[in-house]
């Protein structure tokens, strides 16, 4: 998805999905992220890099709604999410958004059954056939992957990669417009990476997502994101279509990010 064609998301007559502008938090003195502002379309994979420390976990979490910032605002779907009350708020985390964590675990139900887990986020939304939502978790768990027999199975009994695959099952069984992802490869081996980023493209793909994914990782950047964001101490130092960035970075900063890369 790396290499979309820079006249898709740069001439378009539709509204974006989500804005954000001059978001900002702090933590006492110190800066979280500073002066934050993208416009995301519908359908569009957005990757944000930096290194560790550099404000992207903290973007990604007052994005969100984990964190609330100091500044700014974010719009979704023309709603003002920072005025939302809380059970509004909260409401559509269960329905049109999504959030992946880095370890599947914060993510899970660890003592409720693989079944269960994406069960419960339909009944979070209102489905009440108990063979209805059996059905449609066993095809989900297809979808990535985990074989109908393990459905009864917990997730302690899964290996991390089937545990990351259930939790976008469990995610994205829903329906979502908006996925939220943070570092969703890391602590997997590379094989499994591979595996797994083939799934979520598929996915991002197939279902038409708009994505926010947050990672230290360019190889996944280069193949999921369509536009990218590089941050440092807390700012936006760079932007741009995601092989335009990598292919020519800029900035020094991002320069020295991809060089990086390409030494290892």
């Amino acid at each position: 998805m790396g290499s979309v064609d820079m006249g898709i998301w740069t001439k378009r007559n539709e509204q974006p999905l989500f804005q954000v502008e001059g978001l900002t938090k702090y933590y006492g003195n110190r800066i979280g992220c500073v002066d934050v502002s993208f416009d995301l379309f519908p359908g569009e994979v957005l990757g944000i890099v930096g290194e560790s420390g550099s404000g992207k976990s903290t973007l990604l979490s007052c994005l969100a709604g984990h964190l609330r910032p100091d500044l700014g605002s974010v719009i979704y779907d023309g709603r003002d999410v920072l005025a939302m009350a809380e059970t509004e708020r909260r409401k559509l985390s269960r329905t049109e958004w999504a959030y992946v964590h880095q370890n599947p675990r914060d993510g899970l139900r660890m003592g409720v059954s693989a079944g269960g887990n994406v069960g419960e986020r339909l009944m979070a939304i209102g489905a009440r056939h108990y063979g209805t939502i059996r059905d449609t978790a066993t095809d989900w768990l297809g979808r990535v992957e985990i074989a109908a027999d393990r459905i009864d199975d917990r997730p302690s009994a899964f290996s991390g990669g089937m545990q990351q695959r259930l939790q976008i099952a469990r995610n994205l069984v829903t329906g979502p417009r908006l996925v939220f992802m943070d570092e969703p490869t890391g602590g997997l081996d590379v094989s499994v990476q591979a595996r797994l980023l083939d799934l979520l493209r598929g996915l991002v793909r197939d279902l038409g997502l708009s994505v926010i994914i947050v990672t230290h990782d360019l190889a996944v950047v280069r193949l999921l994101a369509d536009r990218l964001m590089v941050m440092k101490d807390g700012r936006v130092v760079e932007q741009g279509l995601t092989d335009q960035v990598l292919d020519d970075p800029q900035h020094a900063y991002s320069q020295l990010l991809v060089s990086s890369v390409l030494q290892v």
